[in-house]
């Protein structure tokens, strides 16, 4: 294991696969005939290496956000997949840079490298991470200067563009640690909705000790030919999150997020071993607090960091506990679990589900072995 991932924890043991707290609108009908995501698929392929071999970043590692390209623009091309990188070559976190681009063939390149601020000599890119219609590249940082919780700062959102420039930095204000991301494309590419956790707020000046104060933000874009993105509106959807910083991990806190049918968006409470829901997110204009509804909680679910939608509207966790991903269904039920890395604590962040529905891209974060710090594919 990665000497700076999360501490390695026991497999958990096997339990019941129904695990539903729901509250009220956030409940669902079940459909019994819709078969698992996750059991559609039977074996593993590694696409490639997250690691830069060259350049200003070379030994990156830690890889942590993935997002699929949905339209060939500039650099960028249709149906590649895009990796950020948390920790630098010495391993240390939020110091990573480098964002790199996959073809499916396995082909791997560097696509950008996010400066580092003058003021600050970290990065540290998150699994916040998108790719827009447009072209745009939006990926969050959090720097922690000597890879050291107690010196991590609020970091930003960084917007580049097709050939990988940076074009904006979205800062201050509610952005503090964005740790995770879904972005929401109208099918013109010309607005864009954010749904942004946040796990900074609070959690440095406690010094490792639990606070209620991780967020979701809501932030929209307007996309204009010839014009950098611009914020038309910020707004705090949800906030009462449980948050801390961690020695092995440096910060645990509401990591994925997924917007499901009827505008419900799915968050992984990492801290709370749970699913969270914040319903109406589109058009909500009031704060939800006490970290959403509670869709599903524990058994399975163990330490849920990454979070997608699969095509038959369930909800697909990667825990950072132990190695597995779990299936969850829109009204709180377990409904599958499978293992992706054996004894893999701390090697699950981002998923992806791949183009079609075919599959699900995810990053293993193992620290040997063939499939160390690589993008691999369930299919």
């Amino acid at each position: 294991m990665l000497p700076f991932t999360r501490t390695k924890l026991l497999p958990a043991l096997a339990a019941p696969m129904l695990a539903a707290v729901v509250a009220g609108s956030v409940a669902a009908a079940e459909p019994s005939h819709t078969k698992p995501f996750i059991e559609r698929f039977h074996s593993i392929t590694t696409i490639g290496s997250a690691v830069p071999t060259n350049g200003p970043a070379k030994g990156d590692q830690n890889p942590y956000g993935v997002a699929i390209v949905p339209r060939t623009v500039g650099r960028l091309v249709r149906g590649d997949i895009l990796v950020s990188n948390f920790n630098n070559a010495q391993n240390q976190q939020g110091t990573g840079s480098s964002i790199m681009e996959f073809s499916r063939s396995g082909k791997v390149r560097v696509f950008a490298i996010v400066p580092q601020p003058t003021s600050t000599p970290a990065v540290g890119l998150t699994t916040a991470l998108a790719v827009l219609r447009s072209g745009y590249v939006i990926v969050g940082s959090l720097p922690a200067p000597g890879g050291m919780g107690a010196n991590a700062t609020a970091g930003a959102l960084t917007i580049l563009n097709s050939h990988g420039k940076v074009v904006k930095k979205l800062t201050g204000g509610d952005i503090n640690g964005p740790w995770d991301m879904t972005a929401v494309d109208s099918s013109d590419g010309k607005h864009v909705t954010l749904f942004v956790t946040n796990v900074l707020n609070g959690t440095v000046a406690g010094g490792g000790m639990d606070v209620n104060k991780g967020t979701v933000i809501r932030i929209r874009l307007r996309i204009r030919a010839g014009h950098k993105p611009e914020v038309t509106s910020n707004r705090v959807i949800a906030d009462g999150f449980t948050e801390h910083t961690d020695p092995n991990a440096l910060v645990v806190g509401p990591t994925g997020v997924g917007l499901g049918s009827n505008g419900v968006l799915y968050v992984a409470d990492s801290n709370g071993n749970r699913i969270a829901a914040v319903p109406h997110a589109m058009t909500r204009t009031s704060v939800l607090g006490n970290g959403g509804k509670t869709v599903s909680k524990d058994n399975n679910l163990n330490d849920p960091l990454g979070l997608a939608i699969a095509p038959n509207g369930h909800i697909v966790t990667a825990n950072g506990g132990n190695g597995q991903i779990v299936e969850t269904t829109p009204g709180g039920h377990q409904v599958a679990a499978r293992t992706l890395v054996a004894n893999g604590a701390g090697d699950l962040f981002g998923l992806a589900i791949a183009s079609g529905g075919h599959g699900l891209y995810f990053v293993n974060d193992a620290g040997s072995g063939p499939a160390a710090n690589s993008l691999q594919l369930l299919h």
